[in-house]
């Protein structure tokens, strides 16, 4: 029965992460990923960088908040996503950075700090594919009305079995937290 539960949501997760759902917002934000050595952004760092800025150029959002910590080698990730979104040339002042996140919460924790502070309420969500439906749920959970928009890695496509471990993963992230699972749109503003 639960082998059901987490492959039906799986299912659920994978069908949610192939949907654009890119829409008018106050902020683009796009969540880190890892950074190689040599601080060399990874694939999948590169494409929702890419992404992001591709939707900021289509004007969807007025700024990018780039979130992501240290991992295992510098730059933050956050730090690295506006190194290569300035070179694609958007202006360092449309950018904002968030360096001490180190998980998804920590992404919308922190993240939702720096939205209050420029009054964004809107925000569309960069990430991976399997990754979006968690990450909107946690920003909603911290008060934002959240649309989503998948980075599709051009580098790094991921084959089927890949596919199946990274979707199966975030659907077991979600049922150990029901309480991220089952978060709905906020109905008052962002506290």
């Amino acid at each position: 029965m639960l082998t059901c539960g987490v492959f039906g949501l799986a299912w659920v997760v994978d069908r949610f992460g192939q949907r654009e759902g890119a829409a008018p917002a106050d902020a683009l934000v796009v969540l880190g990923a890892r950074v190689l050595p040599g601080g060399v952004p990874s694939g999948a760092l590169r494409a929702r960088t890419e992404h992001a800025v591709a939707l900021y150029r289509r004007g969807v959002a007025p700024r990018l908040v780039f979130s992501g910590g240290v991992g295992v080698n510098p730059p933050s990730e956050a730090r690295a996503m506006l190194q290569l979104a300035t070179r694609m040339g958007v202006p360092a002042e449309a950018c904002v950075l968030e360096e001490g996140s180190h998980s998804t919460d920590d992404n919308a924790r922190l993240t939702s700090v720096l939205l209050r502070e420029l009054g964004a309420r809107r925000v569309v969500v960069v990430s991976d594919p399997y990754h979006l439906m968690r990450a909107r749920n946690y920003f909603r959970l911290y008060g934002h009305e959240v649309a989503t928009s998948p980075a599709l890695e051009t580098e790094r496509n991921l084959d089927t079995m890949d596919r199946i471990y990274w979707t199966v993963r975030e659907a077991v992230a979600l049922l150990v937290h029901p309480r991220v699972l089952l978060a709905r749109a906020p109905t008052s503003p962002a506290p």
